[in-house]
């Protein structure tokens, strides 16, 4: 009997109609997990990753984390792994919500995607069976639109993941939504355009069981005695959301980034707009995904324009993306744009990162109101943002340029716009500042998907007491380079573990190590991981999926950060005087990843790995 999987993956090709159900042995996830790390290693194998994002026959893998569904705290998550159409390399983008542990409850562990259908279509599927149907009538509907009437035509409880118009008009930065208006995203990279390019405007599922527990008893025990910490270590994140600290904290600190990274200052916009003014003046409820004890999402009530609606408040991300990078200090503002990005399907940190780059245009005269339909792009200002917002997922006017990122708009505009377009590798940076932590620095720089801050958290790790299993000299200053390669090496290969199993890495912050998280994996499925072994795993994912990137040309040269945080120190805040020494980091990193002076796995380490043969199959 399987624990923890079932072992079964959906393959459906649009383009044929057809639909396939393919095993995968217990060894298999033993050694590669499931979500992004079982994605990694069938889009390496099976397919040819040179074809563009937006190819029909271009796979797009949405596959549930290998815990996701089980009695396992805050396993939810779900990938969705693709080449990605805005920067043309790997992309994970990751979903929390009901729909990763409702698609393991249908009887799969994921599916596979490939082709075009010559009409819009959904997919249905349910306990042993896949449909695909019409979706004609949804075409052109916003995502909350589109969840209302799916639910209508399937089930009250399925579970709904669709694109916006963002994505139907092929988007860069479109996302894919989950769970209807109380929108959790799998934002980032453009996998909506994805399933745009592909006529597939949505997939439901719903299901009837989960999948076995070896040890159920001891899992709960375990559990049992874990979450008191748990809740205590997170207690900020549940009470005020993700935004917590804001003005206390993030910006003193220097993490803020303003005015398009320029600024070192903030004091009064980040009060305005923290989480615990968000909960004091809009909370009406927590909100959590399946099986979470932290509950960090808040649902607001808000007026827009004659109408007072629920809706989910702006995570720390969408709030500073929308806000302080934009000079944007109206907290109803920010949460209106945040509103409008999840329905036409939308990746909030691009968006605002791409309105910033905007605006620093317009204010340097690169772009007119002759590019932009008479819009004076200034900053702060509400209402450019949210009509932005419209034609970017429109892709009307300025929007068009808008469309796929900072990268390729500044490719376009020309006028040494690319100085101040802020992303690595096409994608634009997560709303941490790498000279307030400079650890953050080498983290972008060598993300397999570009610039993610979730490939270390390490902002929060140098921040607070130590985690289980994760040693680490807290006494370093985080604006110092020394022993961060060391950091960041091995919390890449725990984030790439916990992304595969499934976790939320918001454990991470309460302080769950590996160790922890080994332990309750040993007691879903009978192994006998350590952590040393769960760590050894997430070390082979991460180097599988820098393959797949090398097979695209990715190497050292790819891995930099942009010149505005390098050479433009902060003349004020907590960041004063700090630029991240990336050289220096990447070197001593690719030693200790056992690359070469290039940034390329060596053979050896691939042997070490057992992933010998993934460098003959490039």
């Amino acid at each position: 009997m399987r624990f923890g999987s079932w072992g079964k993956i959906i393959w459906i090709d649009l383009g044929k109609g057809k639909t396939e159900i393919k095993s995968i042995n217990e060894d298999i996830f033993e050694k590669y997990l499931s979500g992004s790390g079982l994605a990694a290693k069938i889009l390496y194998e099976e397919f040819n990753s040179s074809l563009e994002a937006i190819h029909p026959n271009s796979p797009l893998a949405i596959i549930a984390g290998f815990l996701t569904g089980t009695p396992v705290p805050c396993a939810c998550k779900l990938s969705v792994c693709a080449r990605s159409p805005q920067t043309g390399i790997w992309d994970e983008a990751t979903v929390g919500g009901y729909f990763g542990a409702e698609l393991k409850r249908t009887g799969y562990d994921g599916v596979i995607i490939t082709g075009k259908s010559e009409t819009p279509v959904y997919l249905w599927i349910t306990q042993g069976e896949v449909q695909i149907k019409s979706a004609g009538h949804l075409w052109g509907k916003n995502t909350f639109s589109v969840t209302e009437e799916l639910l209508k035509e399937t089930h009250p409880k399925a579970r709904v993941a669709c694109i916006g118009q963002a994505g139907e008009n092929l988007c860069g930065i479109a996302s894919i939504m989950v769970d209807g208006w109380e929108s959790r995203a799998a934002a980032r990279g453009g996998m909506g355009a994805v399933m745009g390019a592909k006529n597939l405007k949505a997939v439901v599922v719903k299901g009837t069981g989960y999948p076995e527990v070896k040890n159920k008893k001891e899992l709960t025990a375990s559990i049992r005695k874990t979450l008191p910490f748990l809740k205590q270590t997170t207690q900020g994140l549940h009470s005020f959301g993700t935004a917590v600290g804001m003005a206390s904290g993030v910006e003193p600190s220097g993490d803020l980034p303003i005015k398009n990274w320029l600024q070192g200052r903030w004091k009064e916009g980040a009060r305005k707009t923290t989480g615990e003014t968000l909960v004091e003046k809009f909370l009406e409820k927590h909100y959590g995904c399946f099986n979470c004890p932290i509950r960090c999402g808040k649902i607001i009530k808000l007026k827009i324009g004659d109408e007072e609606r629920l809706m989910h408040g702006p995570e720390y991300e969408s709030n500073a993306a929308l806000g302080a990078l934009c000079l944007n200090d109206s907290l109803e503002g920010i949460s209106a744009a945040n509103e409008l990005c999840n329905l036409y399907g939308l990746d909030t940190i691009s968006t605002g990162s791409t309105i910033a780059f905007a605006m620093e245009a317009f204010e340097k005269g690169i772009i007119s109101v002759s590019d932009t339909d008479n819009l004076k792009l200034k900053w702060g200002d509400t209402e450019v943002i949210v009509e932005l917002i419209h034609k970017i997922a429109k892709r009307e006017g300025i929007g068009d340029l808008l469309a796929d990122g900072t990268k390729k708009a500044a490719q376009k505009l020309g006028k040494n716009s690319i100085e101040f377009a802020v992303e690595v590798k096409g994608l634009e940076l997560p709303m941490h500042d790498p000279r307030a932590f400079v650890s953050m620095g080498l983290t972008y720089a060598t993300g397999n998907r570009g610039a993610c801050h979730n490939e270390s958290l390490a902002y929060t790790f140098e921040e607070g007491p130590p985690v289980e299993g994760i040693p680490y000299n807290h006494s370093l200053s985080p604006h110092d380079f020394q022993g961060k390669p060391e950091l960041i090496v091995k919390l890449q290969n725990y984030m790439a573990s916990l992304n595969a199993l499934g976790l939320c890495k918001f454990l991470f912050c309460g302080k769950v190590g590996p160790p922890k998280v080994a332990e309750w994996t040993n007691l879903v499925t009978g192994w006998d991981l350590t952590s040393e072994k769960l760590l050894k795993i997430g070390e082979r994912l991460f180097n599988l999926k820098r393959m797949y990137n090398y097979r695209l040309g990715i190497t050292r040269k790819d891995d930099f950060l942009p010149p505005r945080l390098l050479t433009w120190d902060r003349k004020e805040g907590g960041a004063k005087d700090s630029l991240p020494h990336l050289g220096k980091m990447l070197n001593k990193y690719y030693q200790l990843r056992g690359w070469s002076e290039d940034g390329v796995p060596t053979r050896e380490k691939l042997k070490e790995l057992d992933l010998e043969k993934i460098r003959e199959n490039r």
